[in-house]
Parts: structure tokens; C-alpha cells; sequence
């Protein structure tokens, strides 16, 4: 295979016929180099107009050398969407099932094909009666389908379990979790059909039986006694890292986990070999068991704290050696867990900063995507990658804009060159707003208006009724909680655009869906706010003088509300000083909007915030970009915004009651005692 692949980079440029190229493609994809596996792209890329739309096979090759090789290169691949799209009336079960796990792989998504391939196979639905096909068809289409169609599929699939295989049993577990199904009848017949066959499945599987088992909430402590014994059984002859550490995994998800010295010194034994994702996988189960075992409850043995040590030894050696940038994101980019965020982070942003020479419009945006999800705000790595999208920009593809802005959103941070950075931006996006996944259009209105940038391009491609019938159609094809996230973001980016940019006249939409939300958990108070609660009514003369749990204009909750006259003195609210449950009716005027439009002249009402620790960047006491946008909102309805820090409030400084209450006059008033 070595000697084919020599003989296709010696005849590279002669080659013309994609067909004979692509096959050759997937063959030698594991044995080229990284510059070869580029030439290859290039390559498809030139000899791509030289084929039909009909050619299906060579799209999912070219896909697939693709996934093989690790490389999301988004003109490809949008490529190849095209011929899936406008053939997806002639795919198959099989091919749609290879191309949506292709798609998988690479995090490529597309709307348009997820519509149509959900449409084409519930269509298929009575075609197949065949454990083999049906089951291909139920993992295929159960995470897209609708409650109609799901419940179709489910009473089909218990008719069918008696006859399911081992393999087809551990696929319909796997994709009852991606559904994140509740139905307890099917996941009782799977889980029976899968203890049966337990002995024959690997360590990997294993793993996944137990992780879909725990996620379904499924209860069996027979099934679980024997998970346990297997694992145990290939753990005691495993000497492979990778294999050590899945398995460990899964033994500190099952109830009541335990390590015992053995398996503790195994562990040991393996951490030179051990790569990050395999180290952070041991420190996650590690603290998983400590955290779960009886047996650890009163106290945290040596053993496993001696073990978490020297797992943050190896972690750090490992980032400290790394010399290359693309081997070090292989390792980091899915790496999670408080592990990960309160061992090693801090060295590998170090890391990060020490190669970020090397971030290029190949991972500018893989790079952006792992500071977003780490909260650490590093502004030199940001002003990075600001300058590659101001000096590359024509080499990076349009979908990849998102993930480039989203840590300058989230963590409220402006590059030196701020508008020619959001610019560039967005005149890359301008010709792609139309095909751009609606769901993405969201996220990235959203992640503008945290920055107080709006496109007026943008924002009219978002506020349309086409649009949002669009967007209700993939609202469908979402798990329940990324459902929920996306309607929250529109709101949000309705809220933006209505208090920052009337001229727009885009209406506010969103009373029904709010009022929907707030009354499930509106009015709860934690420790810290109940705390601040009883002192503010100290300081400002009576509990009548302060709301709790305010709800404004355009549903914004307030911690606390309180009303200063010109004098600076507390005004009463009479009887109604917490919430009644009644949500605030919107109206279409500004200046209804306004919070000091109904006061005495010259009062303001004041908003007190406390702000815990996930208003902040993780390492730095910089606000983030969503708590900053609250306060310019609430400033725009009328508000005077305090914001109390939690490093303030549970500060040493402020340690005593009396410290508490000088602080709050001095945050009120601007004085260290009351006016009154």
C-alpha cells in the first residue's frame, strides 16, 4: 500500500479521472503525510467540476477520505452536500446511514440534507420487516424524527426485540440514548436482550452499554453486578492505556464504584504511555469513585489522592514537551471536566501561547472553539486569532465564522482592531446568509449583540417569516435541550435589537414563550441573594423599601429593585415588595419601557445584581459578555445597575455583618453609612 500511495503522488498532477482517484484516496489515507493529504484535497477539489451530480459514490469517497484523515474542509464538503441533496430522492438506508455518520465525524451539518433525508426515510418506514434493515432504520432516523414518527418506530421495534442480535440490541440502546428516550417498556426489553448477551461484547461496548444504561435512568442491579464483573475481568489482563482507561471509566459510572490498590497500581503503571485524553479520562473516574464510593465518604484515602498527583504530573510534562500545535489540539480538543479546568488548563493556554505562532486558517477556528468552552479569557491568543482572520481570511471558510467569534462574545473581549475584525467577518458571511444553517444564523445575531454589533444584513435575514418557519423546521430535528437553547437566543437577539436598535423596527415577539418559562422557576433565591436580601431591608430602612425577584420589561429577572427619591432617600413600595406571580405586560411605546418614567421626578430605580462566579472568566475577574449585556439593557430601561461580585461579597474584607451592611450603603447611597 506504501508503494501505491508512492505511485499516486509521482503521478498526482496527471491523474483526471476522480472516480479511479477517489477509491485510491480512501485506500492510502492512513499512510500520507500531512502535505500529501493536502495536495489530495486540492486535487478533488480541481477535478470536482469534471464530474455529474449523479455521482454519489465519488461525494461519499471524498467524504470519507475526509472523516479519515481528520480535516473538516468545509468547500469540500459543501461540495459533496450538493450532490447528496439533489440525489437524496435516490439514496438508499445504507448510503444515507454512511453519510449522516460521516457527517457526524467531521461535525458537519446541514439542514437542508438532515430535512430531506428525514422525509425520505419515514417514508421507508413500512418498507422494511426485517430486524437488520429496521434497526439501521430506527438508529438512522429515531434522533430525527418527530413524536408521530418516533412513537412508530418504538412500537415496532418491541415487536421486533425477540430477534434482535447482540450488535443490533447495543445499536437501538445507543440510539435510544441520542433520543433521549423515556420509554421504560423498550428499554427494559433492550437492556434484557443486552444482559443476555453481555459476555460477548468488548470492553468499548461495554463501556457504551453502561453509559446509555445510566443515561436512560435504567435500574437493575443484576445487569449491573455482571457489567461490573466483566469489566473487573478484562481489566485484570488489559495492558493497553486506551483500553485501561474506558474501562475504569465505566466502572466509576456504575452504583457505589470502587478502585482497590490493584487496579490503582495498574493505573500507575501505564501513565508514561498515557496521552491527555487517557489522563484525563483516569482523573475524572478517579474523582468520580471518591466521590460515590461509601467507603470514601468520611474521608479521602492516600492511595487515590497520590494517584490524582501524579496525574497532574504527567499532564503537565506532557504539555510542557508538546512542540507542535496541530499534535497538541489533537489531544486538547475534547478534553473537559473539573480535572481538566482545575489541573491542567491554566498550562495548556501556556502551551497554546507558546505555539500560537503556529494557528493558522486551518484551526484558527478549532482553537477559538476551545477557549469559548474553557471560559479563560487569554488576550494575547484572541488578538492571534483576530490578526489570522484579518491576514487570511480569504482561506477561511464561511462556517467556521461562528466558532472564530464566539469567545470574543462570550468573553466580552474587543481585539485592538475591533471593527475591521467584525467586519471582515461579516462580508464573509454576506453571500452565505441565505444557506447558512438557521440555527447558526441564531448563535452568531446573538454572539454580535453581546459585542453591541448588529448587521442590518443579518438581522433582516433572521427577522423574516420565511426564515422562521425554517427555523421551526429544525427546531424538530433538535434534542430537547439544544431545542431550548436556540428559542432562549432568538429571544435574547430579539431583546438586543428591540432596546439597541429601534431604527430597525423588528417587533417583540416573544411575550407568549417567556411568560411559558418564567412561570416554572421564577422567584427562588440561593443563600448568598436571601443574605443580601435581609440586609438591604436593614439598610434601607424596612423590607417594604426593597423587591425581590423583580421581573422588567422584555423579562429580565433582577436579583433585588429598590427606589431613590432626588434626595437619595428610600422610597416604600406599600404591601407588594416581592413578586405575585403577575408577569409584566409589554408594550408597544418606548417610553412605557422606561423604568423611571412613572417615578417622582428626579427618583431612579436602582437594580442590585449578585453576580456569582459564572458571570466571570475563569481566571481573571472580568465580566463576561452576557452579564455585561444585561447591564447595558437594563440601563436602557431606566435602571441604575449595581453589581455585587461574589469575590467581593464573600471577600475577606467583607467578612463581618457590619462590613456587609457599609458596603451596601457605600454601592447605594456612595456613602460608607445610611442617609436616613
Amino acid at each position: 500500500m506504501g508503494k501505491i500511495a508512492d505511485i499516486v503522488n509521482r503521478n498526482l498532477e496527471t491523474i483526471q479521472d476522480l472516480r479511479c482517484l477517489s477509491v485510491l484516496m480512501v485506500s492510502i489515507s492512513s499512510l500520507i503525510s500531512q502535505r500529501f493529504q493536502e495536495q489530495l484535497v486540492n486535487k478533488a477539489e480541481q477535478l470536482f467540476d469534471t464530474i455529474d451530480s449523479s455521482q454519489v459514490n465519488i461525494a461519499r469517497r471524498i467524504v470519507q477520505f475526509l472523516r479519515n484523515i481528520k480535516y473538516s474542509y468545509y468547500p469540500l464538503l459543501e461540495r459533496c452536500n450538493k450532490v447528496f441533496l439533489s440525489n437524496v430522492n435516490h439514496l438508499d438506508l445504507d448510503s444515507i446511514s454512511k453519510i449522516l455518520s460521516l457527517y457526524h465525524s467531521l461535525q458537519f451539518h446541514s439542514f437542508e440534507f438532515l430535512l430531506m433525508t428525514k422525509k425520505r426515510l419515514t417514508e421507508l418506514i413500512p418498507l422494511f420487516d426485517h430486524p437488520a434493515s429496521f434497526v439501521k432504520l430506527f438508529v438512522t432516523l429515531g434522533p430525527l424524527a418527530g413524536p408521530e414518527e418516533e412513537k412508530q418506530l418504538k412500537s415496532t421495534m418491541l415487536l421486533m426485540s425477540e430477534e434482535l442480535t447482540s450488535q443490533q440490541a447495543l445499536a437501538v440502546m445507543g440510539a435510544m440514548e441520542e433520543m433521549e428516550s423515556r420509554n421504560s417498556r423498550l428499554i427494559k426489553k433492550i437492556a434484557s436482550i443486552l444482559y443476555k448477551h453481555l459476555d460477548n461484547y468488548k470492553p468499548v461496548e461495554l463501556l457504551r452499554i453502561t453509559q446509555a444504561l445510566i443515561f436512560l435512568h435504567f435500574q437493575s442491579k443484576e445487569l449491573f453486578v455482571k457489567l461490573r464483573e466483566l469489566l473487573l475481568s478484562y481489566l485484570k489482563v488489559s495492558v493497553i492505556p486506551s483500553e485501561i482507561s474506558l474501562l475504569v471509566c465505566a466502572l466509576s459510572m456504575l452504583p457505589s464504584p470502587h478502585l482497590d490498590e490493584a487496579r490503582i497500581s495498574q493505573i500507575e503503571a501505564v501513565l508514561p504511555q498515557c496521552d491527555l485524553n487517557d489522563l484525563n479520562s483516569f482523573a475524572t473516574s478517579v474523582l468520580r469513585c471518591i466521590q460515590f464510593d461509601p467507603m470514601y465518604r468520611n474521608n479521602t484515602p492516600g492511595k487515590q489522592l497520590k494517584l490524582l498527583q501524579k496525574l497532574d504530573h504527567y499532564g503537565r510534562q506532557r504539555l510542557q514537551k508538546c512542540s507542535s500545535l496541530n499534535l497538541l489540539w489533537e489531544e486538547v480538543k475534547s478534553l473537559k471536566g473539573d480535572w481538566f479546568a482545575d489541573s491542567l488548563l491554566e498550562e495548556t493556554v501556556v502551551t497554546l501561547q507558546r505555539l500560537m505562532d503556529e494557528i493558522n486558517y486551518i484551526n484558527v477556528a478549532g482553537i477559538a472553539s476551545f477557549i469559548s468552552r474553557t471560559n479563560y479569557l487569554s488576550t494575547s491568543l484572541l488578538d492571534r486569532i483576530a490578526s489570522v482572520v484579518l491576514q487570511q481570511n480569504e482561506k477561511i471558510h464561511p462556517f467556521a465564522i461562528l466558532a472564530i467569534i464566539l469567545p470574543f462574545s462570550a468573553l466580552n473581549y474587543d481585539p485592538p482592531q475591533r471593527d475591521e475584525f467584525f467586519g471582515t467577518c461579516l462580508q464573509h458571511l454576506n453571500s452565505y446568509l441565505s444557506i447558512l444553517d438557521p440555527l447558526k444564523l441564531v448563535f452568531l445575531g446573538y454572539s454580535l449583540a453581546t459585542r453591541e454589533y448588529f448587521s442590518e444584513d443579518l438581522l433582516k435575514a433572521i427577522f423574516n417569516i420565511r426564515f422562521l418557519a425554517k427555523l421551526d423546521s429544525q427546531l424538530e430535528l433538535l434534542c430537547s435541550s439544544l431545542n431550548m437553547k436556540v428559542q432562549f437566543r432568538l429571544m435574547e437577539l430579539n431583546r438586543a435589537v428591540c432596546l439597541e436598535c429601534p431604527e430597525y423596527q423588528i417587533p417583540w415577539f416573544h411575550d407568549r414563550f417567556c411568560q411559558q418559562q418564567y412561570k416554572k422557576d421564577f422567584g427562588r433565591m440561593n443563600g448568598a441573594q436571601q443574605q443580601i436580601y435581609k440586609m438591604l431591608a436593614e439598610v434601607l430602612g424596612g423590607i417594604n423599601f426593597v423587591k425581590a425577584s423583580v421581573l422588567t420589561p422584555y423579562y429580565y429577572t433582577i436579583d433585588f429593585e429598590c427606589i431613590l427619591d432626588k434626595r437619595k432617600k428610600p422610597i416604600p413600595y406599600g404591601s407588594h415588595n416581592t413578586t405575585s406571580g403577575k408577569l409584566p405586560k409589554i408594550h408597544s411605546e418606548l417610553n412605557t419601557q422606561i423604568a423611571g418614567s412613572r417615578l417622582p421626578p428626579g427618583a431612579e430605580k436602582i437594580a442590585l445584581e449578585f453576580l456569582d462566579s459564572r458571570a466571570f472568566c475563569r481566571n481573571i475577574p472580568h465580566l463576561k459578555g452576557k452579564s455585561a449585556m444585561k447591564k447595558r439593557h437594563l440601563e436602557i430601561l431606566g435602571y441604575h445597575v449595581i453589581q455585587i461580585p461574589h469575590f467581593e461579597w464573600n471577600s475577606m474584607a467583607l467578612s463581618t455583618k457590619n462590613a456587609r451592611m457599609d458596603y451596601l450603603r457605600e454601592r447605594i447611597f456612595g456613602e460608607g453609612k445610611s442617609s436616613s
